[in-house]
Order: structure tokens, then C-alpha cells, then sequence
């Protein structure tokens, strides 16, 4: 049988299923990793499993979101991820070290390995050959205590890369097109997996913007095959000895095929308020620029910020904007530090942030009132920067660097002549910020802070399940939107009591109220509910507001799974149609639902319209299990 890259590392870890497309799989989980905004919530879940030491090959926890210490809450966190990970074999990245998803690939990434991170970016390391995958605290938990990972086995998309890229172009823009052309749900259940003579002129750091923002097609992951290239990437960390070629078979099949031919791709850019709304940048060169963000897991590496210091050497930027710049790791920064270049983007006026996701996630940089940002991100949800009236474009940091001379969105190819920037030999290594696990776990004492709180509790499901339709929204709802992640809320992330009273106030500030004065009810949504990041937290504060369960048009991969892992029933409308004559606070009742649940249709009643209506249940028989126990946490005690 004729083997692609996926389907080669999914075979070596399958432990339930077959390559059978839509049937359920599981898979062993060789590394997994966490961050500090869903790690304290996976760790506590991971303490009521009562495993001693984790059995994975690695597993990192990472400190890069909550980096702010305006008040005590992130520096206990931070103790007490840390304290966990001495305490049961993980590997601890400080405060300082980087962004989870870049120092993975430098220090940790193996190809041929399953990685599995409480982070949506987590497919970064496809970059390098891994099968990586983004989901929710709790089954990164179960992986870390010895468990495997279930998903529905994924169509596999081959995306064909022929050519080279024009001066000016970059892997920004490879990202960016693929988004362009299958849209942010159009990746749900699907593998994108690069291939094409065009892989030769792509190093690593570049595969990894690509895998990276495959998040946000709604992808399970994306992978590049382990080549040539990545050895030399590997090499330059010193960890050749981790390096196996992974190439697909001659003749392997995909399910459905992409060409992008790269000598013709010009610069691109995602405009306001998605990352799929891609028009080209020189469509967009009379836009004034008032703020200019270069950083996070997308192009955050040594080859992307060399590339900004010799655009911005001997350069000034334009008087009326902001540039801050938040360089990925240590290594890279160090790096930047020895060979001048952090020089040529001070001088130019870039102001340097912390190794850390920073203004990604919402941690400080708000851009001013009705700005325009360009971040070389990958979301640029409505109010996700911190101010909900300014308009955030994504960009390459090639892009990125010129607007901040010009004031304006610039397309880059006249300034990129003398720019030669090409992966060093030897990469700086120094793992003194990254803490090895204790040899007697026992001796550790684990340190809770006050703003620590239990993970809600659940009960097993009902037979009737009754309640008011508490808020309805629209298509392409995010996690964002669902439980915000700004600066004032992050440092709460371990509190769900507290982050309850803001889920969904961006779409209506008084459904928390209305939930708890109503014992809790029903959320009504469209198309996608639930993009985004993989945070539980999104789940959680439903919970713990008494959600009973999500009626929507259709669910993104990560969020269903979290709602399933909660106890809350994910259902789709059979009938578009009932979503529009759905309004808000209509009685809705499910009666029998013990019985109706071994069937992929569920009958429900909405009392105030008098009508019925059916709801699909898509899940596996492993999900229902978990649904009738009242989620996976119970599930499992109840299994031992």
C-alpha cells in the first residue's frame, strides 16, 4: 500500500482503527505540551488521575501567555506548573525561554513523532515532520497519564508547491493563499500535507509558518515531509541525531489535491476580522498604519526577525507609528544580540517585547482607538488585540517591516534587494532556562496560589434535558468570543467561577446573568461555532453556568471535543432552516434522550413555538460513553 507522510506516522501509532477515512482512530502520543493559559486547568486534571510520573517519551510545559505580572495570579500559576512538572516528569520552560511552539521545534520537535499540545497552534512542528495536533487540556492530560489520543481518521489533502518564490513573497503568503481558497472551516477533519519541487527552497522556520497557521483552516494538522532540509535545520541545533527521512510513497493517494504555483504569488494580506477575508497587499496601499506588531509562533524565528533588522538597518520608523517586536525564544533573541541585528531594530525605533506570544493572545500592545494594526499573526478576530474598534490585518514580517517605514501598507519587493538571509550553520544553544524533571517526584511539594480553583464538576447526563434558548449567534463564533482571553482576564484562567461571569459578553454582556438566573439553558449558534484557540476554558464556563448543550449549524473540531469532554451535548440541526425560526429564550425540551442517543438523530421540542425539531449527534461510541457519564473525567474514574 502506497503510504503519504500522515498516513506513515499514523500507522506507527495507531493503537484502535484503520486509515479507513471517517472512522474512528486512536493514536499513542509520544510528546505532549502545554502553556500556561490551559496548562494550570490541564494539570489540575491531570493530578485527579493519580499517576505518579507521566508516560509520554517528553512532555514540556511551556510559560509564554500569561507573562504579565500586574498581581500574584500568573507567578502562581507559573509556581505551580512548575512544582507539577518537577514533580511528575516534565520538562519546564521559564518565563523567558519563548513561545512554546518555536522553542518546541528548536529543542524538542522529532520527526516521525506524535506530538499533542493544549494549544491550537500545536501543528507548528508539521513544520518539522511531526504528526502534531492541537486539543483541549483535559486529552493532553489523558495522553500524559499513559492514555491515547481518539480523533476521526482525517481526509488528507496533498498540496502541491511547484516553483519558486518572487522576491518579495513569502511563506506568509503560501498560508495565506491556501486560506484563501478553502476558507477557515474548509479544513474540519482534513490533513494538508505539502509536497512538490518547491520544498527545496523552504527551511524549516518557513514549513512552520505554514503548519502553523493550518490552525486556523480548522485543519486536525499539516505536516511537511522530514528531508534534506530538515536535517540541516536539526543539525544546526545540534540534534542530528534525532533526524529520519519521511517522504510519501511514489504513487501514494490523497484524497484531494492543491497546486500553488509560488513564482506566481505576490504578497497577500488577511483583512479584517478573519484570517480567510485575503486580498492582495497592493490592493490595500493607501490604508494608513498606526500600529505594527512582529512576532508570535507564525514568524517569530531567527531566519523572519534577520530578514526585518536588514529591512529597518540604518532606517528610521515612520514618526506615527508604533513598531514592538516580541522575538520567538531566547535562542533567537541571543542571536539577534551577538550579530548586531538587535541593534539595527533598536536603532530604528522597534520597541523589543519579551520572548513570549504577548499581543497574539491579547497581553498588552492594544492598538489606539479606530487603529489599524499589522501583526504578523495568525487571528485577527474582532476585539482580540484589546480594542474592539481597530482593524487588524495579517501580514508577512516582510510586509510588516516596510509599512512600518512607509506609514502605510507597503508591498516589500523594491526594499528586498539587499536582503540575504539564509539559516545559520550553528544555532546559539543554551538550555539553562528549561528545568529538568526531579528524579524523586515524591520530595516535591506542589504549590497552589488562592486563585487556584477545582475543575467544575459534572453529573451524568439526564433523561430529559430542559431549558431556554439563552443566547443565539451567528456563523464563525470563536473561542474568543465564547471566553475572551485579554489581558485582564488571562491571569484568571485557572478560576472558573470568576472567567464565567465574561463568557460570551462579547456577543451579549448579560448571558452570564441570564444564565445563572435561568439554572442554565441552551446556546444557539451557526456555522463553525467555535474556532479558534483549543482552550477548555470555553467549554468550562459554559459548564459552569449550568449549559445543558450547543445547538448549532456546525461545530469546529477542537471545541466539540472539548464540549464532549465536558459533558455538554455538541448537536447539530438536521434543518438549517429551524436555526432561523429559533429565538432567544424559546423553551427548548429533549425528552427520552437515554434512549434517543444511541441514535445519530435526537427529537427536540421547542415548546415555545410548538414544534418539533431533529438534531444530529456525530459522535463515536467512545464519545457517547463519555456524554452519558458527564465527560471524560468521569468516564475514566468510573472505568477503574
Amino acid at each position: 500500500m502506497k503510504l503519504t507522510v500522515a498516513e506513515k506516522i499514523i500507522t506507527q501509532h495507531l493503537v484502535h482503527g484503520t486509515l479507513e477515512r471517517g472512522s474512528d482512530i486512536s493514536l499513542k502520543i509520544d510528546q505532549t505540551l502545554t502553556q500556561d493559559s490551559t496548562g494550570t486547568m490541564a494539570y489540575l486534571q491531570f493530578e485527579s488521575m493519580d499517576i505518579p510520573k507521566v508516560k509520554t517519551k517528553r512532555s514540556v510545559a511551556y510559560i509564554d501567555h500569561n507573562m504579565l505580572q500586574a498581581g500574584p495570579e500568573n507567578a502562581d500559576d507559573h509556581l505551580y506548573i512548575q512544582n507539577i512538572a518537577k514533580k511528575h516528569g516534565i520538562y519546564f520552560s521559564k518565563p523567558g525561554n519563548g513561545i512554546c511552539h518555536q522553542v518546541h521545534l528548536e529543542r524538542f520537535g522529532v520527526p516521525g513523532e506524535t506530538l499533542l499540545g493544549s494549544d491550537s497552534h500545536t501543528p507548528t512542528a508539521g513544520g518539522i515532520g511531526m504528526l502534531a495536533i492541537g486539543a483541549g487540556g483535559l486529552d493532553v492530560a489523558v495522553a500524559m497519564a499513559g492514555g491515547e489520543y481518539h480523533i476521526t481518521m482525517p481526509h488528507i489533502v496533498k498540496v502541491e508547491l511547484r516553483g519558486k518564490l518572487p522576491l518579495g513573497s513569502s511563506s506568509k503568503d503560501i498560508i495565506l493563499e491556501v486560506l484563501r481558497r478553502c476558507t477557515v472551516k474548509g479544513g474540519v477533519n482534513k490533513i494538508f500535507e505539502y509536497c512538490g519541487d518547491g520544498l527545496k527552497y523552504l527551511t524549516v522556520p518557513e514549513r512552520a509558518t505554514i503548519t502553523n497557521m493550518g490552525a486556523e483552516l480548522g485543519a486536525t494538522t499539516s505536516i511537511f515531509p522530514s528531508d534534506e532540509i530538515t536535517f540541516e535545520f536539526l543539525q544546526a541545533q545540534g540534534r542530528e541525531d534525532d533526524f529520519i527521512e519521511i517522504k510519501s510513497d511514489e504513487g501514494a493517494v490523497y484524497d484531494e489535491e492543491l497546486i500553488i504555483y509560488l513564482n506566481e504569488l505576490n504578497p497577500l494580506a488577511a483583512c479584517p476580522h478573519s484570517p480567510d477575508n485575503i486580498v492582495p497587499v497592493n490592493e490595500l496601499l493607501k490604508i494608513k498604519v498606526s500600529q505594527v506588531a512582529i512576532g508570535s509562533c507564525t514568524n517569530s524565528s531567527y531566519l523572519d526577525l534577520m530578514k526585518v533588522a536588514e529591512i529597518l538597518k540604518d532606517k528610521t520608523v515612520k514618526e506615527d507609528v508604533s513598531l514592538v517586536i516580541s522575538p520567538g525564544s531566547r535562542q533567537v533573541l541571543n542571536m539577534l544580540s551577538e550579530n548586531g541585528a538587535l541593534s539595527s531594530l533598536i536603532s530604528a525605533g522597534a520597541r523589543i517585547l519579551e520572548c513570549a506570544c504577548g499581543p497574539c493572545i491579547g497581553m498588552g500592545q492594544a492598538p489606539n482607538t479606530d487603529g489599524v494594526s499589522l501583526r504578523t499573526f495568525n487571528r485577527n478576530f474582532k476585539g482580540r488585540c484589546g480594542t474592539t474598534s481597530a482593524d487588524v490585518y495579517l501580514v508577512s514580517p516582510e510586509v510588516a517591516a516596510v509599512s512600518a517605514l512607509t506609514g502605510y501598507i507597503t508591498s516589500p519587493e523594491e526594499f528586498m534587494n539587499d536582503v540575504h538571509v539564509t539559516i545559520p550553520k550553528k544555532f546559539k544553544i543554551n538550555d539553562n532556562l528549561i528545568v529538568p524533571p526531579a528524579e524523586n517526584g515524591d520530595a516535591i511539594r506542589v504549590v497552589r496560589g488562592p486563585n487556584i480553583k477545582p475543575v467544575p464538576k459534572t453529573s451524568m447526563l439526564s433523561n430529559t434535558l430542559k431549558g431556554a434558548s439563552l443566547i443565539k449567534v451567528e456563523d464563525n463564533i470563536t473561542t474568543d468570543h465564547i471566553m475572551p482571553s485579554n489581558a485582564k482576564l488571562l491571569p484568571f484562567r485557572s478560576n472558573i467561577p470568576y472567567l464565567s461571569n465574561y463568557c460570551l459578553t462579547p456577543c451579549d454582556e448579560e448571558f452570564p446573568k441570564r444564565a445563572i438566573e435561568h439554572g442554565g439553558g441552551f446556546i444557539i449558534g451557526g456555522w463553525n461555532y467555535g474556532q479558534g484557540s483549543s482552550r477548555e476554558h470555553a467549554a468550562l464556563a459554559p459548564l459552569y453556568l449550568g449549559i445543558k448543550g450547543v445547538i448549532a449549524k456546525s461545530f469546529a473540531r477542537i471545541h466539540e471535543q472539548n464540549l464532549i469532554n465536558n459533558g455538554i451535548l455538541p448537536l447539530c440541526f438536521e434543518n438549517e432552516a429551524d436555526y432561523d425560526e429559533m429565538d432567544m429564550m424559546d423553551e427548548i425540551i429533549i425528552d427520552n434522550l437515554l434512549d434517543q442517543i444511541d441514535s445519530s438523530v435526537i427529537i427536540a421540542k421547542n415548546i415555545t413555538k410548538n414544534k418539533d425539531f431533529k438534531l444530529l449527534l456525530h459522535v463515536s461510541p467512545r464519545q457517547k460513553s463519555m456524554l452519558l457519564s458527564g465527560g471524560l473525567l468521569n468516564l475514566i474514574k468510573n472505568s477503574k
